[in-house]
């Protein structure tokens, strides 16, 4: 049940959001093993003079994004949760075209017990299953 919020440097291109989103749930369950029936994806647009790299905002035409994954703790391992960065990254790269280094990818690990969805913690889901 990961919850992914995209934001992105630039106006707001509807068209690009629903790719993302699409992206962001594949790569999600491909790469995580996450079911994409209860992945929620969020996709907001910062424009470029409000988004700033060393203290100068995002000038020419890179872009730049910040993509958040939560997901539950001690689900993943580290080789999983760095191949998930590298195709992630890859594959901004693809959507946006020219993208900056300064781009970023974060796996929060959020403890079961403390993350969940429609009222339940992931700890209790585990400890009753369906």
């Amino acid at each position: 049940m990961p919850y992914i919020h995209v934001q992105i440097s630039g106006a707001s291109e509807p068209e690009l959001a629903a790719r993302v989103a699409a992206t962001a749930t594949a790569l999600t369950a491909e790469l995580l093993g996450k079911d994409p029936a209860v992945t929620a994806v969020v996709v907001d647009f910062v424009p470029a003079t409000q988004w700033f790299i060393g203290g100068r905002p995002l000038a020419g035409a890179a872009r730049s994004y910040h993509w958040m994954v939560s997901i539950t703790d001690e689900t993943n391992t580290k080789r999983e949760k760095a191949a998930y960065l590298a195709a992630v990254h890859r594959a901004m790269r693809e959507l946006l075209g020219n993208v900056t280094d300064h781009s970023y990818v974060h796996v929060a690990d959020l403890r079961a017990s403390a993350y969940g969805y429609a009222g339940l913690t992931q700890e209790h889901r585990y400890q009753h299953p369906a």
